[in-house]
């Protein structure tokens, strides 16, 4: 297990929080009409995706599927995060869509 566990953990919940909020915050510049905007706050809320995938991919590697990285709540509840993100997102792209075939 690597030194920085704890670090690394709260990394992954910190960018899909970030993903999250981008998300919501693009939807609410699509429900203003603001449509290019929308797109900006989506294209970052992939950013901070991406980086989120990123650190999980790292753990998944330092476990080998062997069980080395233990699986503390801490760890559970980053994961229920960075899914939850992902989940938003992609709802609220299709939710942005609508708006924009509204206006």
């Amino acid at each position: 297990m690597p030194d920085n566990y704890e670090e690394i953990i709260m990394g992954l919940i910190t960018h899909a929080g970030a993903c999250k909020s981008m998300a919501f915050a693009a939807l609410q510049a699509a429900k203003r009409k603001e449509h290019t905007e929308a797109q900006y706050l989506l294209a970052e809320a992939d950013k901070e995706a991406k980086k989120a995938h990123e650190i999980q991919t790292r753990l998944i590697g330092l476990d080998e599927g062997e069980g080395k990285i233990p699986v503390h709540l801490i760890m559970v509840h980053a994961q229920d995060h960075l899914m939850t993100a992902m989940l938003a997102r992609e709802l609220i792209a299709e939710l942005i869509l609508l708006h924009q075939n509204k206006d």
